[in-house]
């Protein structure tokens, strides 16, 4: 049995159909979405042949990801999440069909193209918190962190391989295709929302529900001390030590711009967070979340500081690995951590607020660490970063006691239970939200 720990858990996929649909939706939808990302940018290439132009992609989907991810918070505490997810996913299905129309149509305006992305991320962003709440719904307690880990496999599975099957479309096909591959996975994402059973928020019946989505999801975070801590970590690790943008220069320094080795610096994270996924068995059953996600972040800090350090181009991917693993680890057991903390009436805004940090945090750590390298230099960035970072998540760890003596909840008789875990009671959330940290569990 200690062997198999340290490997992937696939309980949730065995023993949970509901999960499993969703698994399968959710993967295909995030490999859509890797295709449909590099036909924009070969698209939006070709119709304005500036990196302005490519540049406002990112306005494109950043916006709408942060004003409509807010907005999808709200809505998912006050009516059906799985409704909500549904309607959504049309409205997903309708920009895919869109954009294969103007692409077979030979559209040369770059305006109706972006137009076009920032109404499918608007759609993706507006039910992306309540689907979030969808794993905590359909497993029992100690297997939510092993399902969110299944995710992350999916996610950087298609984050490989996405990009190299659009390019293979791409050229054999062109772009019509590309943007029906996307069509296509929003169909199977959009027949296993259909499956999964209805999802009201609890206590909506009552009218609880009406009531509480006057409270903006910031105030609940901020009174659940394991929930600002973990939020906090992620903030500070992607804030101070994001390394995305120093990628090139860094190349040009040691590697001589040799585009294949950036091409490499990308994968390498990609490869250490696949690596984690499928070792995850070893962390998603510790009860200790919460130290898990600090130990990881510290590690994410440290290993980027290494890679400022590196020469060698090995030794440099390595540290990346690592620190793709430890993302892994610590997006893994901080999703699982929001969730079960959260009570269920309040999940939609609660993931709402982590969604827009997990949006924000990495695009603002870009641009501070290439602010810095401009005033410095990248090397200097990275490890002024990576070890900034893992200091303020040693201050958290220092400050917060809730989030280091967290634990996964046990499921009843510490068993392995069938029925899926709600969380807290809509009797006992208001309660739960005063909550100040001090009990011990």
């Amino acid at each position: 049995m200690k062997g198999r720990v340290r490997f992937l858990d696939t309980r949730p996929l065995r023993r949970s159909r509901p999960f499993r649909d969703l698994w399968i939706g959710t993967s295909a939808s995030q490999l859509g979405g890797r295709i449909t990302t590099v036909a924009v940018l070969a698209q939006v290439w070709d119709l304005t042949g500036s990196t302005v132009g490519t540049g406002a992609i990112g306005l494109a989907t950043g916006l709408p990801m942060v004003l409509f991810g807010l907005i999808g918070g709200t809505l998912a505490d006050s009516v059906d999440r799985r409704a909500l997810v549904r309607a959504t996913t049309a409205g997903q299905l309708l920009v895919a069909a869109g954009l294969s129309t103007q692409a077979l149509a030979g559209n040369r305006n770059v305006f109706l193209l972006l137009a076009l992305v920032a109404a499918g991320t608007a759609c993706g962003a507006l039910g992306a918190p309540a689907r979030r709440t969808f794993p905590v719904r359909l497993l029992p307690a100690d297997q939510v962190a092993a399902g969110l880990a299944l995710t992350n496999i999916s996610f950087q599975v298609a984050m490989l391989a996405g990009p190299a099957l659009a390019g293979l479309i791409i050229a054999r096909w062109d772009l019509p295709a590309a943007y029906a591959a996307q069509a296509v996975a929003t169909v199977v994402s959009m027949l296993a929302v259909i499956r999964l059973p209805a999802m009201r928020p609890e206590g909506a019946d009552a009218g609880v529900a009406k009531r509480r989505p006057r409270r903006g999801g910031w105030r609940i975070v901020l009174r659940r001390p394991t929930l600002w801590g973990s939020m906090v970590t992620d903030l500070s690790a992607t804030l101070l030590a994001m390394p995305i943008a120093l990628f090139p220069l860094v190349n040009e320094i040691r590697f001589g711009g040799n585009p294949q080795t950036l091409g490499l610096f990308l994968s390498a994270i990609a490869v250490g967070g696949i690596t984690a996924g499928l070792l995850s068995g070893t962390v998603t059953r510790w009860r200790r979340g919460g130290l898990v996600q600090l130990g990881a972040a510290a590690v994410w800090g440290l290993a980027l500081a290494g890679f400022g350090l590196s020469g060698p181009l090995w030794p440099a991917l390595g540290c990346l690995a690592v620190a793709g693993a430890a993302d892994t680890v610590s997006v893994v057991t901080r999703s699982a951590l929001v969730q079960l903390e959260t009570p269920d009436a309040y999940r939609g805004r609660a993931s709402s607020v982590e969604h827009v940090i997990g949006v924000a945090g990495p695009e603002l750590g870009n641009f501070r660490g290439g602010l810095m390298a401009s005033a410095t230099s990248a090397p200097f960035a990275l490890v002024a970063g990576g070890l900034s970072a893992t200091l303020a998540v040693a201050t958290v760890a220092a400050t917060n006691a809730s989030l280091r003596a967290y634990r996964t909840p046990r499921t009843p008789d510490n068993r392995q239970s069938e029925q899926p875990y709600g969380g807290p009671s809509s009797e006992t959330a208001d309660a739960a939200l005063k909550y100040d940290g001090t009990e011990t569990r």
